[in-house]
């Protein structure tokens, strides 16, 4: 079975099971998806936890091929950790049991540089080390050259410059990082000091390896940069915003509309086009990356017209199965 015949077993398998409850939010979520981007929509991605490391690229990378993912926003660790098992998935460890670790299970872990997310433990040694003395060269050239990038402009170097290429541990069509820059996607990372190569040019920084952090553009120029997008971007197009999680890599991009519209005070601001958020956080009070979508038409994000979905869920089970349906559906 080739991977188009896989994805349209996946979407005959959820139209024909998927009827009711939370399952048929996921079904009515896809489809509305599918509708937004068929009339001539764009579809912004936020993307929150660990899904490089649960390799989401699997999916996500044909999306963008295919032209159904046309910005995203995410954590520097997602952005870091697709390229991570790019070039050192061979020495990933699985440790299905890590319910049961006790303390000095995870200490050994520590012993042998395996840092865990979940139930995967990323080589210190193959997978950070070895892109961290890389992306090192590139910061320390900007620096000389009186050059500044954002975060995902280094990653595209890395990707374009083929320093990569001879440690590929998988196929690299299955690399959402290595899809969205053929694509040359604006991938938007807010908190880039929430990640392992973003504390190592802050310690190259403090070791005086680099004299000016500024190399790489700030969580401000990157709402900058945001804004640009979108006013280029909402007059030509409905923008849709798909949200994996909740977290900074959803909250900060979707308050671009209320920027524009209440504090630079433009008028006729296109709303977000569609809506959608997968996530296992139950809303409470207090937890504003859970805010339901009636909320956010409040602040000036949503319009009371926008199709919204709320998918209460695991992401790394529910993101495949709706990339896949959208796949199987658009026909080719």
């Amino acid at each position: 079975m080739n991977t188009n015949e896989q994805f349209r077993a996946v979407q005959g398998f959820i139209e024909h099971n998927f009827r009711h409850f939370n399952a048929a939010v996921v079904k009515d979520a896809a489809e509305a998806y599918l509708e937004h981007v068929k009339k001539g929509g764009k579809m912004f991605l936020a993307m929150a936890g660990a899904m490089s490391t649960g390799e989401i690229g699997l999916t996500l990378a044909e999306m963008i091929r295919r032209d159904m993912v046309h910005a995203i926003s995410t954590t520097g660790a997602n952005l870091e950790e697709d390229i991570f098992n790019l070039v050192a998935h061979d020495h990933y460890v699985r440790v299905p049991g890590y319910r049961y670790f006790t303390k000095d299970d995870e200490e050994n872990l520590l012993k042998n540089h395996l840092n865990r997310v979940t139930d995967t433990c990323i080589p210190e040694e193959e997978a950070m080390r070895r892109i961290e003395r890389l992306l090192q060269q590139y910061w320390r050239k900007a620096e000389k050259e009186g050059k500044r990038y954002f975060p995902y402009e280094l990653m595209y170097q890395l990707i374009r410059d083929g320093v990569l290429k001879e440690h590929y541990q998988i196929d690299p069509k299955d690399s959402w990082m290595v899809a969205a820059c053929e694509k040359n996607l604006p991938i938007f990372v807010g908190g880039w000091e929430d990640s392992t190569i973003g504390n190592v040019l802050v310690a190259d920084y403090k070791r005086g390896s680099l004299k000016n952090m500024a190399v790489i553009k700030s969580g401000l120029e990157t709402m900058s940069l945001l804004i640009d997008w979108y006013k280029e971007t909402s007059p030509k197009s409905s923008i849709g915003f798909f949200q994996i999680g909740g977290g900074i890599a959803g909250d900060f991009p979707i308050c671009v509309v209320p920027l524009i519209e209440q504090d630079l005070f433009e008028e006729n601001v296109r709303k977000w086009g569609y809506f959608c958020q997968i996530s296992d956080s139950t809303t409470s009070y207090g937890s504003y990356s859970g805010a339901v979508p009636n909320e956010k038409i409040t602040w000036g994000k949503l319009s009371k017209e926008t199709p919204s979905f709320v998918i209460e869920s695991d992401a790394t089970i529910i993101a495949p199965l709706m990339f896949a349906y959208i796949l199987g559906k658009s026909g080719r």
